[in-house]
């Protein structure tokens, strides 16, 4: 049954789901099943120590912040792309990068003279950071992500010029940070085990790109790209038990997925991410019988 809060789009007739489909959901059941495994038998986190690195200096309407850029081992690196690859990802707008990071709390320090800020350290992978130190470009790529993370995560408004501490590698002092124990599964994307049904005109709605992945054993995400629109105007969303559709306005997106697992509607919700230009979808799932 459809969610008559994200009700936008009657549900198409079910496409052929070819041998690629029925890999993809005995996938991600597997991965489902991982999941629960590794949540009953190791801990859901790690504490670690990042490293200092350096620190930029910037502010907020309530006054001075400073960003601790830290990095640690534990922490994941991004796939291995050179900075053209990158480069051209990005001007593509492309979302497929991602460099992990770790986003810690905000702690109360004293600047140099003496009157009260906020810092937040913020840690890579250290092979990362090695690779970071001898490029403007990936270094000013790091900092403005982790600032728009930092944003996102504390609901903050931080001003996007930034200097760097010469003589402070860091503000205060760096704490431990808690961190996944094991990296969450990326899942194999849905948009590439799907085609166009037959008899849809070439010019018709685009098909966004969909990522999914696990967040939790019982909570599932998505995030779709949408560069050609700023906001959540027009568009639609209908979430069945294991479907989601989605409309953009006038006929600018149309996207049909089945997912096969079962998805908790009643709770599930959407937001747009207008930096991103992405539509962020959480999906509780519902409890599989044994």
């Amino acid at each position: 049954m459809a969610n008559p809060k994200l009700l936008g789009l009657e549900l198409s007739e079910a496409e052929t789901m070819g041998a690629d489909s029925a890999q993809f959901e005995e996938l991600l059941l597997q991965a489902s099943k991982e999941l629960q495994q590794a949540q009953t038998t190791r801990p859901e986190s790690t504490q670690i120590q990042p490293q200092p690195g350096f620190c930029i200096k910037t502010n907020s309407s309530e006054g001075k912040v400073f960003i601790n850029i830290c990095h640690s081992l534990s922490i994941p690196p991004p796939a291995d792309v050179t900075e053209e690859e990158l480069l051209q990802m990005l001007e593509e707008d492309q979302a497929g990068f991602r460099i992990p990071m770790s986003l810690g709390e905000p702690h109360a320090e004293l600047d140099a003279r003496g009157q009260g800020c906020t810092a937040y350290d913020v840690a890579v992978n250290s092979d990362f950071y090695r690779r970071m130190q001898n490029s403007d470009f990936l270094r000013e790529l790091v900092i403005t992500i982790a600032r728009e993370g930092l944003e996102d995560k504390y609901n903050l408004q931080l001003n996007p010029e930034w200097r760097m501490m010469k003589n402070r590698p860091f503000m205060g002092s760096i704490s431990q940070q808690n961190i996944r124990s094991q990296q969450r599964p990326r899942i194999q994307e849905l948009g590439d085990l799907y085609t166009p049904a037959p008899g849809r005109a070439e010019s018709g709605p685009e098909k966004p790109h969909l990522n999914l992945w696990l967040e939790a054993p019982d909570l599932l995400l998505a995030e779709i790209d949408l560069p050609k629109l700023d906001g959540a105007l027009g568009l639609s969303l209908e979430i069945g038990e294991n479907r989601l559709v989605m409309g953009g306005p006038q006929q600018l997106y149309h996207l049909d997925a089945y997912i096969p697992l079962q998805i908790n509607s009643d709770e599930s919700k959407a937001a747009f991410h207008r930096k991103r230009k992405q539509l962020m979808v959480a999906m509780p799932l519902l409890p599989v019988p044994s």
